[in-house]
């Protein structure tokens, strides 16, 4: 029997607070899609969200229901708190010929069985995991049912973590310092973009000390010269490293599928004055906005600041520039809940984490230095830790 990363009493307290959210949203039922959401209410570990899985919350349900692929059963009662008898398979016959049986007819056969089937429910419908004929099924065999977008409403509920949350996200950001500080190290004119991938993965995987890491729902993302310049490259197959290139490299520790994002930007060699200015004017905003967040700070305003002081140097960014972060599963660690932007009004919480994510895509190269942040009771602090600067490889030490 495996043991749960977090106590049965935690995982209560997140359906309650579910269940409190749930009646402002006057949902009798809340169906969940999105793997995060599902590890985060039921606990549920496994790489078994390429077919239909959900966890159900219902108001007249004192647990959580899991139905999962008789395949992965084991699975869900190794890492699910529920009973046994709240962790249900459906057999594979219902993947084999979608449109004539499908998995959410299972779900919906189980939620009649339970009397469920004149509810009001929310449903994950701007997640990757909720696909158009999974609502259309739904609805067919749910005809008494009204459906209704439940606006992340999970998302939200995770936003302010646990003491317990906030250790495992301390432990990823040891491993995203450990796998910063071997990829630097390794770098050099001629070495292998590959080689660099690849100690990165080792370093993330292997952990720090005492703490092995999970696998990043994200690949590492670390392009090279002019490809710099765009936000989401990741490594060339043939590519090497030559002197004169600027490199970053986001990358994020996982633990317990906790996750602590970590960019730097790198100069193989000697950097030009250009790059210099970039970062300084990069880590002067990154500064500003630490300083400046925390407990009822309206997340536009953090968006403002950081605007403000990189457009005392000519520069300008469109977009986000940090968003909450936790619990990651494929394709991305982002909560996609409140977002540093213009016009976002959602408050910041103490016990939020963010990864506060400036950087800067510019004609022909790109800048990017970040931290994952933790608001506290009166102010936040930065859970990674590693050089806030522009590194280089001529004079890399740590």
């Amino acid at each position: 029997m495996s043991v749960l990363p977090f106590s049965k009493a935690e995982f209560q307290a997140r359906v309650k607070n579910v269940k409190k959210c749930m009646v402002e949203k006057k949902l009798d039922v809340l169906i969940l899609s999105d793997p995060a959401n599902l590890n985060y209410v039921g606990g549920y570990d496994a790489l078994s969200y390429y077919v239909p899985q959900v966890v159900i919350v219902a108001q007249d349900l004192e647990e959580p229901v899991a139905i999962i692929r008789l395949q992965d059963h084991f699975c869900a009662t190794e890492s699910c708190w529920m009973s046994k008898d709240n962790i249900i398979p459906y057999p594979d016959k219902y993947l084999w010929e979608p449109m004539k049986m499908h998995v959410l007819d299972f779900v919906a056969d189980f939620l009649k069985s339970k009397g469920l089937d004149k509810k009001r429910y929310g449903l994950e419908m701007d997640s990757f995991y909720m696909p158009a004929q999974w609502y259309q099924r739904l609805c067919s065999q749910l005809p008494n049912a009204q459906f209704v977008d439940s606006e992340k409403l999970v998302n939200w509920v995770r936003g302010p973590k646990s003491p317990q949350e906030l250790e495992y996200m301390a432990i990823a950001a040891r491993h995203s310092e450990k796998a910063m500080h071997d990829a630097v190290a390794l770098m050099a004119d001629g070495v292998r973009e590959c080689d660099v991938a690849a100690q990165i993965l080792h370093s993330l995987v292997a952990g720090n000390g005492l703490y092995g890491g999970d696998l990043s729902c994200l690949p590492p993302i670390i392009p090279a010269g002019e490809r710099t310049a765009g936000a989401h490259f990741s490594w060339t197959t043939e590519g090497k490293y030559k002197d004169g290139q600027v490199v970053y490299m986001e990358i994020s520790g996982v633990y317990k599928r906790y996750h602590s994002p970590l960019t730097r930007t790198v100069f193989v060699g000697k950097p030009h004055q250009k790059i210099i200015d970039t970062a300084s004017a990069v880590v002067e905003g990154l500064n500003a906005v630490i300083d400046y967040i925390k407990p009822g700070v309206v997340a536009e305003d953090v968006e403002k600041l950081w605007q403000t002081t990189i457009n005392k140097y000519g520069f300008h960014k469109e977009s986000r520039c940090g968003y909450c972060v936790g619990i990651g599963f494929p394709p991305v660690w982002c909560e996609d809940t409140l977002y540093f932007k213009p016009g976002e009004k959602s408050i910041v919480k103490p016990g939020m984490t963010f990864h506060m994510m400036p950087g800067l895509w510019l004609d022909g190269y790109g800048v990017a230095i970040t931290e994952t942040l933790r608001v506290t009771e009166h102010g936040c602090e930065s859970i990674t830790k590693f050089p806030r600067k522009l590194l280089s490889t001529d004079d890399y030490s740590i």
